[in-house]
């Protein structure tokens, strides 16, 4: 996989991620964080999601970045978190807290601290992290670790059970990232340029392509086919190359559609983009498809990516199964 900020460059890690436990919790006494100036109530992300999907490595990636991370804390207490912060006299500005089914009672107190949080008018964002029933049993067989919700069955028992029991957060939550396929780089790389950066850009957008051999992006919340146009792959000459070749670009945008594909996708995202701006959503990942992710969707996914980024939209191009075959 290839993931890149749109600016020309690609870059690719090397090593699987993990997603490690820890325990650091925070306490305090809850004070009404009313009483505090707006201005002074920090930025808020919390981290939640699968267990094994690597929700530590997301909470490093922000610690790295500057922020206040706190793993493994009671939802109960995120309210008493943001207040700390608050009186902090600004330095602690931003914090991170990772929640998770090892806090039991997950959802009640979850819920009502969010609730909370909302009364307060905190500005508060959910990551989500999630991976394959596959690549969860082969990280926790590689570890000769038990999943937290097995019990006295079996690894997949376990992660069936907190699937289930996360599934509401999953659809509340900002920003989901699959990492079945990422490794500690890719999911470092999308973490910076989610949260990198001193001002926050209206929305973010995750430009993926994909080969359809290979399965649909679960994170995807958009989906193009570019199987409508003649694959490269049957041109000798073109064949070794990539979309990110410009011979192969050439060719595809010369095809009969693909410059109006182009032209009516990108109007059809700006309209889509105003609407997510007006539910606050501030993530989106457009998945462009081909068949095997080498030459239509890459290059396709090049010409959207520079379209948005010149349209102001903080853009990352991510090619998630060029050079698989």
């Amino acid at each position: 996989m290839n993931v890149n900020k749109h600016d020309g460059q690609q870059g690719q890690g090397q090593g699987q991620g993990q997603a490690g436990d820890g325990a650091q919790v925070s306490t305090g006494t809850p004070n009404d964080t009313a009483a505090v100036p707006d201005a002074a109530i920090p930025e808020l992300v919390i981290i939640s999601g699968m267990s094994g999907a690597g929700r530590s490595t997301a909470a490093k990636c922000l610690e790295d970045l500057g922020w206040f991370v706190v793993d493994n804390l009671p939802p109960a207490l995120i309210p008493t978190m943001v207040e700390l912060g608050a009186r902090s006299q600004g330095n602690v500005a931003r914090i991170a807290v990772v929640v998770d089914v090892r806090g039991r009672r997950f959802f009640d107190n979850l819920r009502e601290s969010l609730a909370d949080l909302d009364s307060r008018q905190v500005t508060r964002r959910i990551v989500f992290l999630e991976s394959s029933d596959d690549a969860l049993v082969r990280r926790f067989e590689s570890v000769r670790r038990p999943h937290p919700l097995q019990g006295d069955g079996r690894i997949v028992d376990g992660i069936a059970a907190e699937r289930e029991l996360l599934r509401e957060l999953r659809g509340d939550a900002d920003l989901v990232i699959d990492t079945s396929s990422l490794n500690v780089h890719e999911l470092r790389a999308k973490m910076d340029a989610q949260f990198a950066g001193d001002e926050e850009p209206e929305l973010r957008a995750t430009v993926m392509s994909f080969g359809f051999k290979y399965g649909l992006p679960v994170d995807a919340d958009l989906v193009a086919d570019m199987r409508f146009l003649p694959n490269p792959h049957w041109v000798p000459e073109l064949r070794p190359f990539t979309g990110l070749n410009e011979e192969v670009s050439a060719y595809v945008f010369n095809q009969p559609g693909a410059k109006e594909f182009l032209d009516r996708y990108a109007e059809l995202l700006r309209l889509i983009a105003a609407g997510y701006r007006r539910e606050g959503k501030r993530y989106v990942t457009i998945a462009i498809g081909c068949t095997g992710g080498k030459h239509r969707s890459v290059a396709t996914s090049e010409k959207l990516a520079a379209r948005l980024a010149a349209e102001g939209v903080e853009t990352v191009v991510v090619h998630r199964d060029m050079g698989r075959e």
